[in-house]
C-alpha cells in the first residue's frame, strides 16, 4: 500500500480507546489524512519514499483548544495589579477597565495589528502541541469591528501550521453607545452582525450572565444563528444560574461552557442534547473562584467534558493547554483520561469536527510528538514543555 509518509517506533496515543498506549507503532498518512495509526505488527505493508524514525517517542494527537479570545489589543496588567492591591472590578470598571478597555484597544486596532498581537499567543499554544484552535470574536462589539477580529483570526492559520475555528461572539457585553438599551443591541446582533458573519464563522457564541444577556436575549441570538445554518455555543452559569445550559441545550448546542453553577437539570439537558460541558479552570483559578463545576454529576450523566484555556486578557491570560490540564486535574479532580479526552477528542466534539481529535483512519494527520514516558507527565507536569516535533495534516512542522 502507497503513503506519503511512514513514521515508525512510536510510542502511541490514539485516543481511539482511552490513554492506551500501543508500544512500537506506526502511522502513515495519504494526502494529509490518516491511512493507518497502531501496532507495527499489525500494519499492511506501506510503500513510501519518506519514513521517520520517532526513537521511540510518546505520540498524541494534536492538541484541540476549543475555546480561546486570542485576537484583542491592548493590555490589562495593570488591572490584575489594582485587584491584588485591593480595587474590585466594579471600580476598576467605573474607571475605565475591564471589558471596555480592551473594546477601546481592539476597535483603535487594525486588522494587521490584531494579527501581529496574536501570534505571540498562538505561538505558545502551538508550543504545548496545539493543532487546531478556536477563536471567539467579542471585542470589537460593532459590525465592523467584530468582522475585523474574525478575519484576524482566520488569517493566523495562514501564518502558522494551525487550524483556526472561528466563533462570531457579538452577544459578549453591551456596548457603551447601547448603554440601557440592550435589546436594540441584540437587534444588531441578530440582523447585522449574524447575515455578515455567515462566511467567516462556523458558530455563535453568547455571554448568558446577570452582567451579559438574559435568557430571552440569548435565545433570540440562537434563533438567528440557526435560521443562517450556524451552530451555537453559550458562556454559561458561570456566575450565577440562569439555566443557560439548559437553553442551549434545546437549540442543540455544540458546547456550554464555564458552567461552575450548573444544577442537575442543566446536566440533565445536555446529557440528552448531547452537548459538551467545557471546563475553563484557568478563569477559575485567575478569579480565584470557590464554586466549582459538578464534576460528579457531569460523570456520573456521561456528559462529555472539554478543556480549554479560555486565553483572554481580563480573566484568563493563559497560553499552555497542557496547564490547562493539569489545573482541570488539580482544581476539577478530573482523571487523567478525562484530561486527555477534554483536550482531544471532546474538545472536537466541541468544534462539531469529527476529522480531528484522534489518530484514527481518515481523519487528520496531526499529531504531536513528546520527550516523555507516558500521557500521565503532560498533565503532571507545571510550566513545562517536552514537545519535540509536531506533524500538521501530514506534514512535519
Amino acid at each position: 500500500m502507497r503513503c506519503d509518509r511512514l513514521w515508525k517506533n512510536a510510542r502511541l496515543l490514539t485516543m481511539a480507546a482511552g490513554t492506551v498506549v500501543i508500544e512500537r507503532a506506526v502511522i502513515a498518512c495519504l494526502d494529509g489524512r490518516i491511512l493507518y495509526a497502531g501496532a507495527e505488527a499489525d500494519a499492511p505493508a506501506f510503500e513510501t519514499d519518506t519514513a521517520i524514525d520517532l526513537g521511540g517517542r510518546l505520540v498524541t494527537p494534536g492538541l484541540i483548544d476549543c475555546h480561546t479570545h486570542l485576537v484583542f489589543a491592548g493590555n490589562r496588567a495593570h488591572e490584575f495589579k489594582l485587584r491584588l492591591d485591593g480595587a474590585t472590578y466594579e471600580e476598576i470598571a467605573r474607571a475605565g477597565g475591564g471589558i471596555l478597555s480592551t473594546v477601546t484597544a481592539t476597535r483603535a486596532a487594525s486588522e494587521d495589528d490584531l494579527i501581529q498581537a496574536a501570534l505571540p499567543r498562538l505561538d505558545a499554544l502551538i508550543a504545548s502541541g496545539v493543532s487546531t484552535v478556536e477563536i471567539k470574536s467579542g471585542y470589537g462589539l460593532t459590525l465592523d469591528d467584530e468582522l475585523k477580529m474574525l478575519r484576524a483570526a482566520k488569517a493566523l492559520e495562514r501564518l502558522r501550521p494551525v487550524r483556526v475555528i472561528t466563533t462570531l461572539l457579538g452577544a459578549h457585553a453591551l456596548p457603551p453607545e447601547y448603554k440601557d438599551r440592550p435589546d436594540a443591541y441584540i437587534d444588531a446582533v441578530c440582523n447585522e452582525m449574524i447575515p455578515a458573519a455567515v462566511s467567516l464563522a462556523s458558530a455563535v457564541d453568547v455571554f448568558c450572565e446577570g452582567i451579559g444577556f438574559s435568557p430571552a436575549q440569548t435565545e433570540r441570538v440562537f434563533q438567528a444563528a440557526q435560521a443562517h445554518g450556524l451552530r451555537v455555543k453559550i458562556h454559561a452559569e458561570q456566575l450565577s444560574n440562569l439555566h443557560g445550559a439548559a437553553l442551549a441545550a434545546r437549540y442543540g448546542a455544540l458546547s456550554a461552557d464555564h458552567l461552575e453553577h450548573l444544577d442537575a437539570d442543566g446536566i440533565e439537558a445536555l446529557r440528552d442534547a448531547g452537548t459538551v460541558s467545557t471546563l475553563l479552570p484557568g478563569a477559575f483559578y485567575f478569579m480565584r473562584e470557590t464554586v466549582k463545576p459538578p464534576i460528579e454529576s457531569l460523570r456520573a450523566e456521561n456528559v462529555p467534558m472539554a478543556i480549554a484555556t479560555d486565553c483572554n486578557p481580563g480573566t484568563s491570560p493563559l497560553t499552555s493547554l497542557l496547564m490547562a490540564m493539569n489545573m482541570a486535574a488539580t482544581c476539577f479532580r478530573l482523571t487523567v483520561d478525562e484530561c486527555w479526552a477534554g483536550v482531544t477528542t471532546n474538545a472536537a466534539r466541541a468544534l462539531g469536527r469529527d476529522d480531528i481529535g484522534a489518530l484514527e483512519p481518515g481523519k487528520w494527520c496531526d499529531f504531536a510528538v513528546w520527550d516523555c514516558e507516558q500521557p500521565a507527565d503532560l498533565v503532571y507536569f507545571m510550566g513545562a514543555s517536552p514537545l519535540h516535533s509536531r506533524v500538521f495534516q501530514g506534514l512535519p512542522v
